[in-house]
């Protein structure tokens, strides 16, 4: 049994939640993730020893690109997720992830396609659906932004970018008490 504490910021306040999973590489079991657009949400089924977890990440719209965030602690590190067109990943000063990077996603010839607050990227990963195309990213993380020119994505097929930064300038988490 694997206990994995989940730290999400939402909405200004810090929520932790304890999630008991069978250790998913042991039971050969695997953690899916489906999205289920009438709730706008993206639902994590966690195979335990005492049946089915079931975990929802917020799944967030912007005209008719749908996005989410992921990726904190084991039990989302080893989800298989929907076949978004792109996903960045983000790391910084030796860190394996950051989390509250402001991005904007454009297109090569212009005009905002996507622009995801830091309050909606709440773990190292980002899954956009994007339509096909070229695109050019801005990420921003503690006031120093990262530029990705004509990354082309194509529907059906997922894509990984790394954005990375030489120094961690995260915002640092709430002291908590004791």
């Amino acid at each position: 049994m694997v206990k994995t504490y989940l730290m999400r910021l939402i909405g200004g306040c810090m929520v932790i939640s304890l999630a008991l999973a069978a250790d998913a590489s042991a039971s050969g079991s695997t953690v899916v993730a489906h999205v289920l657009s009438e709730e706008e949400a993206v639902e994590l089924e966690i195979p335990t020893d005492i049946g089915v977890q079931k975990e929802r990440l917020p799944l967030y719209r912007s005209g008719t690109v749908r996005y989410f965030s992921a990726g904190i602690g084991q039990v989302e590190r080893a989800a298989i997720y929907p076949p978004f067109s792109l996903k960045l990943v983000f790391t910084a000063g030796g860190k394996p992830f950051v989390s509250g990077v402001a991005v904007t996603l454009r297109h090569a010839k212009g005009g905002t396609v996507l622009t995801v607050p830091p309050a909606h990227n709440t773990g190292p990963w980002l899954f956009i659906d994007l339509p096909d195309g070229t695109y050019q990213i801005s990420a921003t993380l503690g006031g120093v932004t990262q530029q990705v020119n004509n990354l082309t994505v194509r529907r059906g097929h997922a894509m990984t970018q790394h954005v990375r930064w030489a120094e961690d300038r995260s915002p640092a988490l709430p002291a908590q008490a004791e």
